[in-house]
């Protein structure tokens, strides 16, 4: 792959796109070709906008070119994506911007194609009303797929708008602090001594801070030490509905890359947790996290969904179920969310969940809780689910959450937070079982 920052972004988007790689694989290959960690985030913020924004981009190539490029020319299509990008989104001179993604084209074999991309280009720094979405069709205004779209429109008839403009936006950076390492007050003393702005937004979790621009996190106070992980305020509020207590034995059923499972330890130190995760190069996350935190757990790739292969026969005073699902809430932190799912993945990601929550109720201890947990916006994984798994599950019974009778649905970018859903299940006591 060439070295040339553009021609890595191009070829990024493209494997995303037209062959289905997530970019949380791809992105880390190509940041490894860049040494200067300036480029590695110039290149992170065009890949990020280009997914972002992608129709759009499409849209304005539609109008300046007679037809799509295609085969072996398909990354030089995503190379003009690149180059408009940067043209109407970001600070770089327009100069700049041209005369490096016509260079790109030359490294990515489309030496043929510079004229081509060289004048659609221009033409855009000489035509901003290009680039102007406001009458177009909903699929580019929101830049989403048309399937997408119409899910939240059915599922949130009122909100699908605000929940599409919030997918757009620039998720903040949260933090957690772990205070079996450093206290609140000092970890942000700590943070106003070295200059860097934060808020501590929820009052029910003073834990999580919210800086006010992104930077490297291992340039942060304490990152070595252990003092902090980084974690949506949303995905925080999962260890505290769990109320994990010292001694009792807790679940993670699906851990990686363990910041829950971290912050369950941070709650409750002499819990004994079992993480469990059923890809094990995934776990090298966990185990590295747990690590850096200085946090002990029992730690095994395992299937969450198939207990008689790996479950002792010790019941679980308390259970995450953090499932497998569409991650439709997390789309503004992981934009190429929105072209690798497809409709019918919702379907077949509901059947796991299910098969997950019939699968390790029993391993629950009467009086225990189930803490179900999704990072998606759809109704068919998160309430439809919830009230299906009640119908059938006699001993059940559901929790409030902050007033929500049926489960807690979280709504992308609600107090600057991804989208998430939660709901909390007891285990009923009858006489004969003790607790």
């Amino acid at each position: 792959m060439p070295t040339n920052l553009r021609a890595l972004a191009a070829q990024c988007c493209f494997q995303v796109v037209e062959q289905g790689r997530s970019l949380s694989e791809v992105l880390p290959e190509a940041q490894q070709q860049l040494h200067d960690s300036k480029d590695q985030a110039l290149l992170q913020e065009i890949c990020f906008g280009v997914l972002r924004h992608l129709p759009q981009l499409d849209h304005v190539c539609r109008q300046l070119m007679a037809k799509p490029l295609v085969k072996k020319l398909r990354p030089l299509q995503f190379l003009l994506y690149v180059g408009i990008y940067q043209l109407h989104w970001l600070r770089i001179p327009d100069h700049a911007a041209i005369s490096e993604t016509v260079e790109a084209a030359r490294l990515l074999k489309g030496k043929s194609m510079t004229g081509l991309i060289n004048g659609v280009l221009r033409t855009v720094q000489r035509r901003p009303e290009l680039l102007q979405f406001d009458q177009l069709p909903v699929t580019v205004q929101y830049s989403h797929p048309g399937w997408l779209v119409q899910m939240l429109q059915q599922d949130y008839p009122e909100q699908w708008q605000h929940i599409l403009q919030a997918n757009q936006q620039k998720a903040p950076l949260w933090l957690r602090v772990n205070q079996q390492q450093v206290s609140i007050s000092a970890f942000r003393q700590a943070l106003t001594e070295s200059g860097i702005e934060h808020q501590q937004p929820l009052a029910e979790l003073p834990e999580a801070i919210v800086l006010t621009q992104a930077c490297d996190i291992t340039l942060l106070p304490g990152y070595h030490d252990g003092w902090f992980s980084v974690q949506d305020g949303a995905a925080q509020y999962a260890a505290a509905l769990l109320e994990p207590r010292n001694e009792q034995r807790i679940l993670d059923a699906c851990c990686a890359p363990g910041g829950k499972t971290s912050h369950i330890l941070e709650l409750a130190p002499r819990a004994r947790v079992l993480a469990l995760d059923v890809d094990a190069k995934r776990l090298q996350r966990v185990h590295a996290n747990l690590a850096r935190l200085k946090h002990q757990a029992t730690v095994l790739a395992a299937d969450a969904s198939e207990p008689a292969s790996w479950w002792d026969g010790e019941p679980f005073d308390r259970i995450l179920l953090d499932a497998p699902c569409s991650a439709s809430g997390v789309i503004r932190r992981h934009p190429d969310i929105r072209w690798l799912r497809k409709a019918s993945d919702i379907a077949a990601l509901a059947d796991i969940q299910a098969k997950m929550l019939q699968q390790l109720w029993p391993l629950l201890k009467p009086g225990g809780i189930l803490l179900y947990a999704t990072c998606s916006v759809f109704r068919q994984e998160n309430q439809q689910q919830l009230t299906q798994f009640l119908q059938r599950t006699p001993d059940a019974r559901l929790q409030p959450i902050h007033g929500h009778s049926n489960g807690w649905q979280i709504l992308p970018g609600q107090q600057q937070l991804d989208g998430f859903f939660y709901a909390k299940v007891m285990k009923a006591v009858t006489a004969e079982q003790p607790t």
